[in-house]
């Protein structure tokens, strides 16, 4: 403990944690006491306000399993590490790209609601609107856990405002959720010799220091080929620092790519190892829905999505990852 300041926090964070977890189920199971005295009270003496406190009680009792369910669905590797999201327009020209500068503004309210701090590390604008490709460091506890369900494809159907007829358009753009990883992380080493580093002026938007010198940084791994790039930082160093936390999550992700795929082999199985898949279609017309194709749950309120509430998608995707029905959700 004393030799190695930084796995000692570790473990004082690791012990924090599961003290906590332990306080919370013990509330629980105070409540759900409570819980049974107030009904045998009703019961005994036909009390309203009794029953009306034994309501109450079963309300916030309920709240506090849901919660602790979400809580057990986010145990796989690095579910509480920050998240880096990237988005990629796909094909359809202007509209993709005004669909990717959309869904950026989505997950930063996401963010932003959920008390994350959200820094914008890269962004590749469109020659007339929108964005062709984007870069979000989303950095608090549980981030990758919640967002990793958002990996994938994402299809817009609306009348585009950029089409003179107003005809009907449909788009598409890809999100990719990575863990962040960090230096301590054994799990992924990164040698010098292995690293091209390349500067360049930012292109972004920025103060005159950005745009007028070469602080932007672009990041390339040799032996896979790999290349990331950050643009958003003052200093050539700020943004080496965030190429490199990017660089590490796509090694970590490439890594898990390849386990995958021994598994499936030796299963027998010929699996397609994608960067994503449709999983969702938000339609603005001829009627309004957004509808997640994997969990089937549905939505009618587009601009609520929009605005960043994607949290129902979120949490049926986790529980049909173990298996646990979601409740049905539309409005």
């Amino acid at each position: 403990m004393w030799d190695d300041p930084q796995q000692a926090q570790r473990l004082l964070d690791e012990m924090s944690r599961l003290k906590a977890q332990i306080e919370q189920v013990q509330r629980l199971v105070r409540l759900a006491d409570d819980l049974e005295v107030l009904l045998e009270l009703g019961e005994e003496e036909g009390d309203l306000q009794v029953g009306q406190e034994a309501q109450e009680t079963f309300q916030t009792l309920q709240r506090g399993v849901e919660q602790l369910e979400l809580q057990w669905m986010l145990s796989q590797p690095h579910d509480r590490n920050n998240a880096l999201l990237t988005l990629h327009a796909g094909a359809g020209g202007t509209e993709a790209m005004d669909w990717c500068q959309m869904l950026l503004r989505m997950y930063t309210r996401w963010a932003e609601n959920h008390g994350y701090t959200v820094t914008l590390l890269d962004e590749l604008e469109g020659e007339e609107a929108g964005i062709k490709s984007a870069t979000l460091r989303i950095a608090g506890e549980y981030a990758y856990g919640y967002l990793r369900s958002e990996h994938g494809v994402h299809r817009l159907v609306r009348i585009s405002p950029f089409d003179a007829n107003a005809r009907r358009h449909t788009s598409f753009a890809s999100v990719e959720v990575l863990p962040e990883i960090g230096e301590e992380d054994q799990e992924i080493e990164i040698r010098p010799e292995d690293l091209r580093i390349d500067t360049f002026r930012s292109s972004g938007a920025g103060g005159q220091h950005v745009n007028k010198t070469e602080s932007a940084v672009r990041v390339t791994h040799l032996p896979t080929g790999i290349v990331v790039s950050c643009q958003n930082e003052r200093s050539q160093i700020q943004n080496r620092a965030a190429a490199m936390t990017v660089l590490r999550a796509k090694l970590y992700q490439r890594k898990l790519e390849e386990q995958q795929k021994q598994m499936a082999e030796l299963k027998g199985e010929q699996r397609e190892i994608a960067w994503g898949s449709q999983i969702r279609s938000y339609v603005f017309q001829p009627y309004q829905m957004v509808k997640d194709h994997r969990t089937s749950v549905e939505v009618g309120n587009v601009q609520a999505v929009m605005d960043g509430e994607i949290d129902p998608f979120i949490e049926a995707y986790l529980r049909s990852q173990i298996g646990v029905a979601a409740p049905s959700v539309s409005g």
